[in-house]
């Protein structure tokens, strides 16, 4: 027996009774692109932060970037959701901890932590990198100009550093968009969840998980052509790629 397409399952009304099918689809999009832009967001504010202190002359500030980066970086990312979601309030109060299971979007404040942490270890060491790839004369010179290491990095290195690693950060940016999808071990109603509750009310398993690809595919094609755009228009004659 073949399998039966049917592409206008779509407009077919959904048993939860919220709308159709593709009603489901655009609400999942719209739970991954806000997770992974609050997700982005923490990651590339801390990502930002470990960076710079694995760049700091002396021992203190580099050694717990590199085991912040260590730490997050080499435990996988479902196991470090699972943390968040099941162990942590346990390890609370037990007031606080019943008053963070108990919270209505739990799953939702979880997965933006838990992947922001994640990818700010990935992004953290782009950051470092683009720093420690820029010559050491610009370093020099911001000191000899009387300022700060604090103004050192905000107008002479990171402005740079950025521009260098822009490529690489679009990479870690794509990646923040397609972890969302492991959100949805803990209950987390982003787009591949939206997917599959599609396919188990329908049994139309092709048509749900394709379209969920095809937006997956559309949202990281618009981020890299944004990032290629902005990566023209801030390029550094001399520093990046052509």
């Amino acid at each position: 027996m073949g399998y039966h397409w049917n592409w206008g399952i779509f407009w077919e009304m959904s048993p939860e009774g919220t709308g159709t099918y593709l009603d489901m689809i655009i609400q999942g999009l719209r739970m991954t692109l806000i997770t992974a832009a609050l997700a982005w967001a923490i990651a590339f504010i801390m990502g930002s932060a470990i960076g710079v202190l694995r760049t700091l002359p002396g021992r203190a500030a580099p050694l717990l970037a590199n085991a912040w980066i260590e730490l997050f970086r080499n435990m996988p990312l479902l196991v470090q959701l699972f943390l968040w979601y099941f162990v942590f309030p346990e390890v609370l109060p037990a007031a606080w901890g019943i008053w963070l299971k108990q919270l209505p979007g739990a799953a939702f404040l979880t997965s933006v932590i838990g992947i922001g942490f994640f990818m700010s270890a990935r992004v953290a060491v782009q950051v470092s990198s683009g720093i420690e790839a820029l010559p050491q004369g610009q370093r020099a010179a911001a000191t000899a100009l009387g300022l700060t290491p604090v103004q050192t990095y905000r107008y002479v290195l990171l402005p740079m550093a950025y521009r260098i690693v822009l490529p690489p950060l679009t990479s870690e940016l794509l990646n923040t968009v397609k972890n969302t999808s492991v959100a949805l071990t803990i209950g987390l109603a982003e787009l591949t969840a939206r997917a599959r509750a599609v396919q188990e009310f329908s049994f139309q398993v092709f048509e749900a998980f394709t379209a969920a690809t095809l937006a997956y595919l559309v949202i990281n094609l618009i981020a890299t052509l944004a990032a290629r755009w902005l990566e023209a228009r801030v390029r550094v004659p001399g520093y990046g790629r052509a």
